[in-house]
């Protein structure tokens, strides 16, 4: 079997032994004679695995009992329209605080349901190069909620602490939820695509505080109320019940790991030889974002010419490290190290990174 080094930003390296658990089950799942895909979402074979993810984030994220765990579809763009939906009522307004090309779509989303101001942006000159310090944000009191993405992939930037907020705070976690500890009773809602550390596309992890599904939007179709999926257990309809699995298997991974504590330490060997390694050589790896707001999923850095970019992707290429070119709205290189990429694939680049700045 081969493996490569794979730093794709989404969908993204998953566990090894996660995969290796499903192939093994893949054609009889648990002695029951036929596959996990093939069960009832109403089955006690498939509820065991639901209610397993259910309990595993509850636990590892620390949830309290005042949020409810939710598994839906439509990625985090559908949470774009989704959030203002259930909570953006007629009369008021929501802040958001830009920081780069999600936060932009979900504000964009957001105005075809209501009222949104800006509360923040950091972009200057088209880039996003940090994220806002709590001071620079001009948030209204009485909004029905302040949303941010708390990771930005296309830019490089995270939030190392987050913002208080007297209206509730919304997060898109999409792309660094489960890489470290946080504290989940300071956020009245917060939302993640699967595919970046919980498992494969297909679900949508939304916890939130359970007075905000009480109260929310009942003016809406069922199928996008909080409110039917939490009374349902998120089996209001059908649910892709093998990117449950495959979730199940990866919390088992975190769990067998340490849980999140274990995983954030693990992340902060990668980076910090990752960024070692760019800082080392300034005249050939230009990393943009200033050092503050640094991210710890996703690396960028450009190099002097596109030229020189693209001989760096080619070679890198040849050695079996892939999914490092920057999003074609960027461009650049980006390093994506979510929880399942390992130390070693990223001293292997970096050995490529040191070798290549001689020859440059």
């Amino acid at each position: 079997m081969k493996r490569v080094h794979n730093f794709n930003a989404g969908p993204s390296a998953l566990p090894l032994s996660a995969l290796e658990l499903a192939r093994d089950e893949l054609l009889d799942f648990e002695g029951s004679g036929m596959s996990i895909m093939e069960h009832s979402h109403r089955g006690k074979e498939y509820e065991r695995v639901h209610d397993e993810v259910l309990s595993s984030l509850r636990e590892l994220l620390a949830v309290p009992d005042s949020h409810d765990i939710l598994l839906l579809q439509g990625g985090a763009h559908q949470q774009f329209a989704q959030i203002p939906m259930n909570l953006l009522r007629p009369g008021q307004s929501a802040d958001y605080v830009i920081t780069g090309g999600w936060s932009e779509r979900a504000l964009d989303e957001a105005k075809n349901c209501g009222t949104v101001r800006v509360a923040c942006t950091t972009q200057v000159d088209k880039v996003y190069r940090r994220v806002p310090t709590e001071s620079e944000l001009q948030l209204d009191p009485n909004a029905a909620y302040v949303h941010i993405t708390s990771n930005n992939t296309l830019f490089g930037t995270q939030w190392q602490t987050f913002p208080k907020t007297s209206a509730p705070l919304v997060a898109d976690m999409s792309s660094d939820i489960m890489s470290r500890p946080l504290d989940v009773a300071q956020f009245g809602l917060i939302y993640a695509g699967a595919q970046k550390n919980i498992g494969p596309s297909g679900i949508t992890v939304v916890i939130i505080r359970k007075d905000l599904v009480a109260s929310a939007r009942t003016d809406i179709p069922k199928i996008f109320r909080y409110s039917t999926h939490a009374k349902e257990r998120s089996l209001y309809h059908t649910p892709p019940t093998f990117s449950v699995y495959l979730a199940r298997n990866v919390l088992r991974w975190i769990k067998g790991l340490g849980g999140l504590s274990a995983i954030e330490q693990r992340n902060r060997e990668k980076t910090d030889v990752l960024y070692a390694t760019i800082d080392a050589h300034p005249e050939l790896y230009r990393a943009p974002v200033e050092k503050a707001s640094r991210s710890r999923m996703n690396i960028v850095f450009t190099l002097p010419s596109e030229d020189l970019e693209k001989r760096f992707l080619a070679e890198a290429q040849k050695r079996e490290l892939i999914g490092l070119k920057g999003h074609r709205s960027v461009g650049g290189i980006r390093v994506s190290t979510y929880n399942a990429v390992e130390l070693a694939s990223v001293k292997v680049l970096c050995e490529f990174m040191n070798e290549f700045a001689k020859t440059a």
